[in-house]
C-alpha cells in the first residue's frame, strides 16, 4: 500500500479549516486551552450563536455560558494531552427559555507534527428527538404488554366462564347422549383454558415444550381422571423449544390424543397410563401419544374416525406432518413425525 507523505503544519491547519468550513454537521476546532480555532456554520445555526461571535472565545464561554460543562472541559484537556479520545460522550444542553437537547459528543486530537499547537476536533450531534422517538416506542411497548396481559385476563376468565356453564347444562339435560357432548365440550374448553395460560407466561418469542406439555397434561387430567391410582400420564420430552404459534398447534393435537386416548381406552375404571412424548433434532421432530389401553377397535364401524382425529389431522397438515395411528399391544400409539 502506498502511503501518503505528511502534510507541513501549515497545509495541515488549512486543510482542517477546509474541512470545518465545509461541514454540514456542527464541528468546532480547539486549541490545547480549549479555544476556537474555527466553527462550522451548521453549528452556529444548531445552537443559535452568532458566527462572529465564536473565534478567539474559549468553548466555556460560547453562548450564554451553556458550553461551560466541568466534565467536559476535563475530557477535552484530556484529550488534548493525548491521554484518551472522547467517543459518544453525552450530556444535556441547557439553555434560557428552551428546552433542554440531549448532545452526543466526539473528539480527537489531530496530528499536524507540530507537537507545540495542539489542535481538536469536536462534532456535536443533537439526538433528543431520536432520544424522544426511543422513549416513546419504549413506552407504546410497556402499554401494549399491559393491554396484551389484560386481553389474556379476561380471555382467561371467560374460558372459565363457559367451562362452568357447560358443566351446568351438562348436569341438567336429561338425554345421556347430550350431557357427553357438553361434558366433552367442557374438557375441551378447559385444554384451551391450559393452553392460553401457559403461553401467556411465557415472555419469549419461543415456547419450551416440556414444562408446556407437564402443565397441559396435569390440568387435562385434574378436569377428566376421577382416581389418579387408576389412571395416569406421563411427560416424557426432551429441552427443545420452539415457536409460540407452533406450540399452540402442537398443544391441540396433545390435548385431542390425551382426551381421546381418556374417553375410550380405559373403559369400566381400567387401569391404564398415557404417555406423551416429544424429541427433536434441528428442523426434525418426533411426537406421540401412547397409551396401554384396549387399542383401536377391530370394527371399523366403531373405530370411525370422530371430530378429535379431525382436528388433529388438520394440525399435522398444518406443520407439514405425517400423522400415524397403530396398534399398540397394548394399547394405541399416535405419531406425529416432522422430518
Amino acid at each position: 500500500m502506498a502511503t501518503l507523505s505528511p502534510l507541513p503544519p501549515e497545509g495541515a491547519l488549512n486543510l482542517a479549516l477546509a474541512v470545518v468550513a465545509s461541514s454540514s454537521a456542527p464541528l468546532l476546532l480547539l486549541d490545547g486551552d480549549l479555544t476556537v480555532i474555527a466553527v462550522s456554520d451548521s453549528f452556529c445555526r444548531e445552537f443559535q450563536i452568532e458566527p462572529v461571535e465564536v473565534p478567539s472565545r474559549r468553548l466555556s464561554s460560547l453562548g450564554n455560558g451553556e458550553w461551560n460543562v466541568r466534565q467536559l472541559s476535563s475530557l477535552l484537556h484530556a484529550t488534548a494531552a493525548g491521554a484518551a479520545n472522547i467517543h459518544a460522550y453525552e450530556m444535556d444542553l441547557d439553555r434560557n427559555g428552551q428546552a433542554s437537547r440531549r448532545l452526543v459528543l466526539n473528539a480527537q486530537k489531530l496530528d499536524y507534527g507540530d507537537p507545540d499547537h495542539i489542535r481538536l476536533l469536536l462534532s456535536v450531534s443533537d439526538v433528543t428527538d431520536a432520544r424522544l422517538a426511543e422513549k416513546l416506542k419504549d413506552d407504546l411497548l410497556r402499554e401494549k404488554e399491559i393491554l396484551l396481559q389484560e386481553v389474556q385476563h379476561r380471555v382467561a376468565n371467560s374460558l372459565q366462564i363457559i367451562a362452568s356453564i357447560l358443566m351446568q347444562s351438562a348436569r341438567k339435560v336429561p338425554s345421556e347422549e347430550t350431557r357427553t357432548h357438553l361434558q366433552s365440550a367442557h374438557n375441551r374448553v378447559l385444554s384451551i383454558a391450559a393452553v392460553q395460560q401457559q403461553l401467556a407466561t411465557s415472555r419469549l418469542g419461543d415456547v419450551r415444550l416440556r414444562p408446556y406439555f407437564e402443565q397441559l397434561c396435569k390440568s387435562l387430567g385434574a378436569s377428566m381422571i376421577q382416581d389418579p391410582n387408576e389412571l395416569s400420564i406421563e411427560v416424557n420430552v426432551d429441552d427443545s423449544m420452539t415457536k409460540a404459534n407452533v406450540s399452540v398447534s402442537l398443544g391441540l393435537i396433545v390435548t385431542e390424543l390425551v382426551i381421546n386416548a381418556l374417553k375410550h381406552a380405559f373403559p369400566g375404571h381400567r387401569n391404564g397410563k398415557i404417555i406423551v412424548d416429544y424429541h427433536s433434532n434441528k428442523t426434525q421432530w418426533w411426537m406421540s401419544v401412547s397409551d396401554d389401553g384396549v387399542g383401536v377397535p377391530a370394527d371399523p364401524a366403531s373405530s370411525k374416525p370422530g371430530l378429535g382425529t379431525g382436528i388433529v389431522e388438520a394440525m399435522a397438515k398444518q406443520l407439514e406432518a405425517e400423522f400415524t395411528t397403530v396398534a399398540a399391544k397394548p394399547g394405541t400409539k399416535v405419531s406425529i413425525v416432522h422430518i
